[in-house]
């Protein structure tokens, strides 16, 4: 018996030792590798449309596992809250006001785009991808040479593929799953843009899932937000009660029945993606590339759900402008993961970012920080306020208007409407309902926050590049 024993303990240890020696030999193999990456990008999810962010209700199990095992960053916001701007910030590290690009507006700057990520990540020698939306206008030539592989999808959101009905999401998560497969000799960059949970503008029902979400939040019942009382509506200035974040409101939550249907369909949404995040995700287990494969997750703008008798983003209130963001890096140890932020970060620190990922060298010109700084905590020195802008030409119904917040304080103007203005201290008042602007004590606060807004616009058009 005695002898058996010993047997059994000299196994056992062959079998630790060799398991050792695999994790060992793994983790070597991954040290000295180029990672790859993935940045997800969903279109209007707000920040707190994530399990993880405390919502009770919507389900995002594999969104929330990115978050809870990575780096989940707390107060993300976009700088521009429309998709068309925030997508070329995304892209070159850059103030809409510098790269100068959103609706109605020319097309991208060569020059931006020759510091976009994913042009010097394929420079250098990185394999690049895009499907789904791409969102911003560049001119001939550029997509190709940024892309090597690009694969724009579009609405409608349910289509027939070899004789099924199938979502745009799994059909954009058919196309990242083959891209992944199909080369492995080199590091790749795939930008995954996904164009759910955006409602369907001109369809009546405006939100479309799968048959597969159909049972998903059928007995929730949606809390309305208590800034979606009439008399905060009623309180605002005309000409943001004729914007166009009113006249959705009407398309999607101007009676009770429709609101609890719209925000379940836009729910339903955001379950898909997750559920190709889930797919995607097995799919780097399956080819061996998990562990060496960085996943970026972020959301191109936020979303009125009703706050303020609004749809839509555009406007500079908290709903509007945060969003989610996380980062795993299956390269940290465990001990580095699995952290929360409260630090201010931004979608210009996309870019630099995902270079910094790569090993490529980050360009001067971008206004961004890397957010590899939070990996080993050295972030002390990191931003505590931003400013922010929407100056989409051509439209009437969405007022052009600058934002300048910092921890405490978020003061906002409009630059059509210069008598309206709002001041609000976000420690005591988070759902930004008690307007302190045109109260004495604070004329000295509004003419500083006034001054720092008219110091970002001259130095962010001062780097502007000509055209």
């Amino acid at each position: 018996m005695k002898n058996l024993l010993k047997v059994v303990a000299v196994v056992l240890l062959l079998v630790f030792v060799s398991a050792c020696k695999d994790g060992v030999q793994k983790q070597e193999e991954v040290v000295g590798k180029k990672p790859n990456i993935i940045f997800i990008l969903t279109d209007d999810q707000r920040w707190d449309a994530l399990g993880f962010a405390g919502n009770s209700i919507i389900k995002t199990p594999n969104m929330d596992e990115l978050a809870r095992t990575g780096l989940y960053f707390k107060n993300a916001f976009v700088t521009t809250p429309i998709c068309a701007a925030s997508r070329a910030t995304i892209l070159t590290g850059l103030y809409e006001r510098t790269h100068d690009f959103n609706f109605g507006k020319p097309k991208l700057n060569n020059g931006y785009m020759y510091d976009s990520y994913p042009y010097l990540l394929k420079k250098a020698g990185y394999r690049t991808g895009l499907i789904g939306k791409f969102g911003v206008k560049v001119n001939e030539g550029i997509e190709d040479s940024i892309f090597d592989t690009s694969i724009k999808t579009f609405w409608p959101y349910l289509k027939m593929v070899d004789g099924k009905e199938k979502h745009l999401a799994d059909i954009n998560g058919d196309h990242a799953i083959d891209f992944i497969k199909s080369d492995k000799d080199k590091p790749f960059c795939l930008s995954l843009s996904f164009w759910s949970p955006h409602a369907d503008d001109g369809a009546e029902e405006q939100y479309f899932w799968p048959k597969y979400a159909d049972s998903l939040y059928m007995n929730n019942e949606i809390p309305t937000p208590g800034t979606a009382d009439p008399a905060f509506f009623e309180a605002l200035p005309e000409f943001m009660k004729h914007s166009m974040n009113r006249k959705r409101w009407y398309w999607r939550y101007d009676t009770p029945e429709k609101f609890q249907r719209m925000v379940k369909g836009y729910y339903r949404m955001i379950s898909t993606v997750d559920s190709v995040v889930g797919r995607i995700r097995a799919t780097l287990e399956e080819e061996g590339l998990a562990d060496n494969t960085v996943i970026v997750f972020m959301g191109d703008n936020g979303y009125y759900l009703g706050e303020r008798g609004f749809a839509g983003k555009w406007l500079m209130h908290e709903q509007s402008l945060r969003v989610p963001l996380m980062i795993y890096d299956p390269r940290q140890s465990e001990s580095e993961r699995g952290k929360t932020f409260e630090e201010m970060v931004l979608n210009l620190d996309i870019a630099p970012t995902i270079l910094d990922l790569a090993g490529v060298e980050i360009p001067k010109s971008y206004q961004g920080e890397s957010l590899t700084h939070f990996y080993d905590g050295d972030s002390k020195n990191w931003r505590s306020s931003a400013f922010f802008e929407h100056q989409r030409e051509g439209e009437t119904l969405l007022p052009k208007t600058e934002c300048y917040r910092d921890d405490t304080w978020k003061y906002i103007r409009y630059e059509a409407n210069p008598e309206f203005i709002e001041l609000y201290n976000l420690k005591e008042d988070v759902n930004e309902v008690n307007n302190l602007a045109y109260e004495e004590k604070y004329k000295d606060l509004v003419d500083l926050y006034s001054k720092k807004c008219d110091s970002a616009v001259g130095k962010l058009l001062k780097q502007r590049r000509a055209n």
